[in-house]
């Protein structure tokens, strides 16, 4: 008896024990596959819109995940049969297993979706961000990323801030075009990896002047920006 028909007679009228653990599986994959979705994302373009009932990766995530289960249990069927998805859609419809495939797989597609809308409020937060720091005047004023109050003061020998930021930049040539890059360097970076907002400060050092850092308390972020 073939791993097909052996599958027929198996779990007539019950959930399919192997849903959970199937599910939890692709759940974890699809959550550690994170900057992979993000990439591709990104090369779709962003003249491209995701489709409603389409995925980037999850039926990816599915098919290895399943191939995974299966090499603990025989007995499960392939995925992709001789006749492909056909077969495997034919054994699990007879017994209300496919029904279980397809809600895990609109479980994965909602939180594949979840994940592009927050790396797209991240980017809109990031884009805003650079926007309130800088304004194209004669010269390029950079609002504190501290208090976000006041334009930082900057010249060779310092940058600071009525709110209590002092940096001393004395021999680093650092102009406020420098500045605006190294900022936008460190959001970008922290993007990557985490969508909650970053926060800066400033942390003292014994030997050498402070430095410009910035974190986060959610993902542990943590970055010297100067």
């Amino acid at each position: 008896m073939d791993a097909v028909h052996k599958h027929q007679s198996l779990y007539k009228g019950t959930t399919p024990p192997w849903k959970e653990t199937y599910r939890r599986r692709c759940v974890d994959r699809l959550k550690n596959s994170r900057s992979r979705l993000l990439e591709r994302y990104r090369q779709m373009g962003e003249s491209q819109n995701l489709l409603a009932g389409t995925s980037i990766i999850v039926q990816e995530v599915m098919e290895d995940e399943w191939t995974a289960l299966r090499s603990e249990d025989q007995r499960l069927p392939p995925l992709w049969g001789p006749e492909g998805t056909a077969e495997m859609f034919s054994v699990m419809k007879e017994h209300d297993e496919l029904a279980v495939l397809e809600e895990i797989q609109q479980e994965l597609m909602s939180q594949e979706m979840s994940i592009i809308e927050e790396y797209e409020r991240n980017l809109s937060f990031e884009q805003q961000y650079i926007s309130s720091v800088v304004e194209e005047m004669d010269e390029t004023y950079i609002i504190c990323p501290i208090c976000h109050m006041r334009n930082l003061n900057i010249n060779s020998d310092f940058i600071s801030c009525h709110c209590g930021l002092y940096i001393n930049t004395k021999e680093k040539n650092i102009s406020p075009d420098v500045l605006l890059h190294l900022l936008e360097s460190r959001v970008s970076e922290h993007t990557e990896c985490c969508v909650h907002n970053p926060a800066f400060f400033v942390a003292p050092n014994i030997d050498c002047p402070p430095n410009l850092m910035m974190s986060c308390k959610v993902c542990d972020y943590l970055s010297i920006v100067l």
